[in-house]
C-alpha cells in the first residue's frame, strides 16, 4: 500500500488539535501538527464559543502541515463537542458567535417546552437523552425569548459543519451531529419536522442531513492561498467527536461496551437500530446517528469536566497539580469515604467545582471533604460507581452478552481511573486508543477516498498499529458496600 496522508481537526470543549496521519501497510501513524486553546467566552452575562479564531487555528494546521511538516494532506475532515450551532443570514455570513452549551438561558428550557409538548412525545419522537442544552431546547428559548437574532437568521449549522462551510462554501448537516440535537427521527437522515414546528422553530433554517462520509468538495481558493495547499477536498467525518471516536474501538465483536473518556465520559454500546421504550425513557439514555447506519445507544456522564474544574480553581488559588500529582493525592486517600452524583445539575457550570462537590456531600450528609485529596478521591470512586451504575441499565436494556469495556480517549491514559472501573464493575478494561477521535476522523476520510472498505476493516487496522492496556478486576476493596451506599446517593 501507497502512503496516504490525510489531516484531521479535533476541537473539544477545552482545545482543539490538528492531528495527521499516515497510512501505509495496514499500519496508522500519527502526528501532532498544531495544538490550541479553546475556551467559553463570558461576555455580556453569556457563554459563546470564537468560532473566527477556530477557523484560523485550523488554517493555521493546514499551513504547518504543508510548510513544517512538508505534507500535503489528501483531505480534510473537522470533528468537534455535540448540540451548539451558528446563526448565518441570507447572504451566508455568519451573525453572531455561537452560544456554548453550559450557558444559563437553557436553565427552564426543558420545563418551558413540556408545557407546549409532552416530555413522552419529545422522547418518543426523537430518542435522545434529556439535557438542557441540547439544540431542540436552546432554540426553543430563542423563540419563547423572541429572539431578534433567530428572526434574522436564514441558516444554522452545527459547530463541525460550520467550519466545514468556512473551508468548502457548501452548506450541510452532518448526520451524527445533528443527531445530538434532538431534532432528527431517530436511525434517519430526516428532520422531525412535526415536532421542530410544535416548538415554533423555523423549520427553513435546518439544511439538508448527510451521511459521514459524505465529500462535501475542495477548500475554497481563497482558504488554499492562504495556507498554500492544493485544493483538497473537505470530507463531512462524523462531526460529533464521539461518533469519530467510536469508530476508533479495536474490537471486531459485538461484547463490549465503549467509554469514550474525556471532558464528558460516554458510555454505551452500538447497536443496529435505535433501542426507544418508556425504560430507556425512564433511564434517559440517547440513540445518536453512527457510521454505516448505526445507532449509539448511549449515556452522557459529566466525565472528567470534574476534575478539570477542580485543576482550574486550584490553579486559579496558586496551587499547580498535575494530572500524575492529583491520582498520587487520590490513591493515598481513603476511598468511598464521600461519594457524589457526577451528573447532579449543579456540576453542570459552578462558579468552584470544589465548593460544589463539598456542598453536595454536604447536603447528603456526609460531612466534607478536609483537603485536596479527598475531593479528588471522592470524584474518581464516583465516576468509577456511575460507570457501573450505567452499565448495570445497558445490561437491562439491550439483553446483549458485555464482557469487556473498551475506554477510548484521553481518559486512556489514566490508569488509576482504569483500574477502578474494571473494580467497580468486575469486567476487564482495554484501554486504548487515547486519540480515538482523531484516528476515527482520519479513517473515516481514509474510506472516503477508497483506501479502506469498512469499519470492521478500520478496526482492525487501529487493533494493529497501537498499543492497548488491560486492567483486570482485583477484589481489594468492597465495592459491592460502596455500591449500594452510592445508590442510596443517587436516590
Amino acid at each position: 500500500m501507497n502512503k496516504h496522508s490525510f489531516l484531521a481537526f479535533d476541537i473539544g470543549a477545552s482545545s482543539g488539535r490538528a492531528m495527521l496521519g499516515t497510512l501505509a501497510n495496514d499500519k496508522l501513524e500519527l502526528t501532532e501538527v498544531h495544538r490550541f486553546v479553546n475556551q467559553m467566552q463570558l461576555i455580556n452575562g453569556h457563554y459563546f464559543w470564537n468560532i473566527f479564531s477556530l477557523f484560523n487555528e485550523l488554517k493555521t494546521g493546514l499551513k504547518k502541515c504543508i510548510r513544517e511538516f512538508g505534507i500535503q494532506p489528501e483531505s480534510i475532515g473537522i470533528d468537534t463537542w455535540g448540540v451548539d450551532f451558528v446563526h448565518l443570514n441570507k447572504e451566508g455570513l455568519i451573525l453572531s458567535l455561537p452560544f456554548a452549551y453550559r450557558d444559563s438561558r437553557t436553565n427552564s428550557s426543558m420545563e418551558d417546552l413540556f408545557q407546549v409538548i409532552p416530555q413522552e412525545e419529545v422522547y418518543a419522537r426523537t430518542g435522545i437523552q434529556f439535557m438542557q442544552f441540547n439544540s431542540l431546547f436552546q432554540l426553543f428559548s430563542m423563540v419563547k425569548d423572541q429572539s431578534s437574532l433567530l428572526e434574522i437568521t436564514d441558516t444554522i449549522l452545527f459547530m463541525p459543519d460550520a467550519l466545514n462551510y468556512l473551508f468548502s462554501g457548501i452548506k450541510k448537516s452532518e448526520f451524527s451531529i445533528a443527531s445530538t440535537s434532538q431534532m432528527i427521527v431517530p436511525g434517519t437522515c430526516k428532520w422531525n419536522y412535526e415536532l421542530i414546528e410544535k416548538a415554533g422553530i423555523p423549520t427553513n433554517i435546518l439544511q439538508k442531513i448527510i451521511l459521514p462520509g459524505t465529500i462535501l468538495g475542495d477548500i475554497q481558493d481563497e482558504v488554499a492561498n492562504e495556507t498554500g495547499s492544493k485544493p483538497v477536498p473537505v470530507i463531512a467525518v462524523a462531526g460529533h467527536d464521539t461518533g469519530s471516536a467510536i469508530v476508533s474501538v479495536p474490537s471486531t465483536l459485538n461484547n463490549f461496551v465503549y467509554l469514550s473518556s474525556g471532558t464528558w465520559s460516554i458510555m454505551g454500546i452500538e447497536s443496529e437500530h435505535p433501542i426507544i421504550s418508556e425504560q430507556t425513557h425512564q433511564l434517559n439514555f440517547t440513540n445518536e446517528g453512527g457510521v454505516e447506519g448505526t445507532t449509539r445507544f448511549l449515556k452522557n456522564i459529566m466525565g472528567m469536566w470534574l476534575i478539570q474544574e477542580t485543576q482550574r480553581i486550584w490553579a486559579d488559588q496558586g496551587i499547580t497539580y498535575t494530572w500524575p500529582g492529583m491520582v498520587e493525592l487520590a490513591s493515598n486517600s481513603q476511598p468511598f469515604k464521600f461519594l457524589i452524583n457526577p451528573d447532579d445539575p449543579m456540576f453542570l457550570n459552578p462558579r468552584d467545582m470544589t465548593l460544589a462537590v463539598r456542598d453536595f456531600c454536604y447536603q447528603t450528609a456526609q460531612g466534607t471533604p478536609q483537603n485536596h485529596g479527598e475531593l479528588i478521591r471522592c470524584i474518581y470512586d464516583s465516576l468509577a460507581l456511575k460507570y457501573r451504575y450505567t452499565l448495570e441499565q445497558i445490561k437491562e436494556i439491550s439483553n446483549q452478552p458485555i464482557e469487556v469495556i473498551h475506554i477510548i480517549g484521553g481518559g486512556a491514559n489514566n490508569h488509576f481511573l482504569n483500574q477502578l472501573t474494571s473494580d467497580a464493575t468486575g469486567l476487564k478494561v482495554v484501554a486504548g486508543p487515547t486519540e480515538a477521535t482523531a484516528i476515527g476522523n482520519i479513517l473515516i476520510q481514509a474510506k472516503s477516498l477508497g483506501y479502506v472498505d469498512s469499519v470492521k476493516e478500520i478496526r482492525r487496522i487501529i487493533a494493529g498499529s497501537f498499543e492497548l492496556v488491560q486492567f483486570i478486576p482485583s477484589d481489594e476493596l468492597d465495592w459491592d458496600s460502596a455500591y449500594k451506599r452510592y445508590l442510596e446517593i443517587m436516590v
